[in-house]
C-alpha cells in the first residue's frame, strides 16, 4: 500500500473512533487510553509501507492497538514491581528523627513554666489556633503569639542544650544524638 499523508489521514478518518472504543475498553484511564491511541496512529502512518495486503488493513490496525495494549500493561506491571520493590514493608518503617524526639519534646513542655506550656499544649497538641488561644486565656493575640513563639524558643533551647542534630539542606532534622540529657536518648539507649 502506498505510504502518504493522504492514506494516513483516510485510515485516521475511518478506524480512529472505533479505535478509540477498542482501546477504552480495555484501558480504563482516558489519559492512557488517548497516549496508546496516538501511538497507534503513529505506528500505523510509519509501518504503512510494510503492509503487503491492503485488504488486511483492519486487522493489521486492530493488531497494532492490541500489541500497544499488551505493551501498555507489561510496562505498568514492571513499574509496579520495581515500585514495590524498592519500598521497605510497613513493618520495616523506621522512625523519623522528629517522630523519635516526639516524646521527649512532650516531657520537654510538660516542663516549661505555665503559661508557656498551656499555650504549646493548646496549640502543637489540640490544634488550637493563635487566635482561639488568645480568645480562651482571654489575652490579646499578639499575647498569645508571644507565648507560642518563646515557648518553642525555650524547647528549641533546651534540646540544642542536650541533643547534636543533623540537618539537610532545608533545615529539616534527618538526626540527632543526645548528648547530655536522658529524656533524647533512644529507647534502646535508656534501658
Amino acid at each position: 500500500m502506498e505510504r502518504n499523508a493522504g492514506s494516513s489521514e483516510h485510515l485516521y478518518q475511518q478506524f480512529h473512533v472505533r479505535l478509540k472504543h477498542f482501546i477504552l475498553r480495555r484501558i480504563p484511564d482516558k489519559a492512557d487510553a488517548e497516549d496508546l491511541l496516538q501511538e497507534v496512529f503513529l505506528r500505523i502512518h510509519a509501518r504503512i509501507g510494510t503492509l503487503k495486503d491492503s485488504s488486511r488493513i483492519e486487522s493489521w490496525i486492530f493488531q497494532i492497538a492490541r500489541n500497544l495494549i499488551i505493551d501498555h500493561y507489561r510496562s505498568k506491571r514492571t513499574r509496579e514491581e520495581i515500585d514495590e520493590e524498592g519500598l521497605p514493608d510497613e513493618g520495616e518503617r523506621t522512625l523519623t528523627a522528629v517522630e523519635r524526639l516526639a516524646p521527649a519534646i512532650r516531657e520537654l513542655v510538660d516542663q516549661l513554666p505555665q503559661p508557656y506550656r498551656e499555650a504549646l499544649v493548646l496549640t502543637e497538641f489540640e490544634g488550637m489556633s493563635q487566635k482561639e488561644l488568645a480568645q480562651q486565656l482571654g489575652i490579646s493575640l499578639s499575647g498569645a503569639k508571644s507565648r507560642v513563639q518563646r515557648g518553642r524558643a525555650m524547647i528549641k533551647d533546651s534540646l540544642m542544650r542536650c541533643c547534636h542534630f543533623e540537618f539537610d539542606r532545608y533545615g529539616t532534622v534527618i538526626d540527632y544524638h543526645a548528648i547530655s540529657c536522658c529524656c533524647c536518648r533512644e529507647p534502646s539507649a535508656q534501658r
